[in-house]
């Protein structure tokens, strides 16, 4: 287990009921750790995204067409890549639910198929759902999701996509 946080809460939980004498038996606020796992997720997936990112523009070795790694402002761990005008952002809609789009959206972006129109408003999502234990898992399409999969599926699209 890389996480430990709990164990800490578990910790300050118990000093609050042994200082004001009263048990408190929902001391776990499953909102308030869904947010908090959600904004880990989004740095995780971040720092996928610069690691990758770092990776492909030292390959690409030119300061022309690299791709540059944006936070945005106002959210907690919302943003973006950018490339040639083009921007993948990942979102946090609400706690548990990731959005993805791109700002210049094409039917290939999506995988859709060439006959649909995809509209700037189409969006793909991660959502998380509990799984056994307290488990949280993040699904696309009722898929598990796993991060390193994750980057190089939209990596690899956005760089085809931002290619000038």
């Amino acid at each position: 287990m890389n996480n430990l946080d709990w164990i800490k809460e578990l910790v300050l939980t118990e000093q609050q009921m042994e200082e004001s004498g009263v048990v408190n038996l929902s001391s776990v606020n499953p909102e308030a750790h869904l947010e908090e796992q959600t904004l880990e997720f989004m740095r995780d997936i971040k720092a996928g995204f610069i690691e990758a990112s770092a990776t492909f523009n030292q390959y690409k070795g030119s300061a022309l067409g690299t791709l540059k790694i944006y936070g945005i402002s106002n959210t907690k761990a919302d943003f973006m890549l950018f490339r040639n005008g083009y921007k993948l952002i990942f979102s946090m809609k609400r706690p548990g639910e990731i959005e993805i789009y791109n700002s210049l959206m094409s039917s290939h972006f999506l995988g859709a198929s060439a006959e649909q129109e995809v509209k700037p408003t189409d969006k793909d999502s991660i959502r998380a759902s509990w799984g056994a234990y307290g488990e949280l898992q993040w699904q696309n399409r009722n898929l598990p999701v796993k991060i390193d999969f994750l980057i190089r599926h939209y990596l690899t699209r956005f760089v085809r996509e931002s290619t000038k």
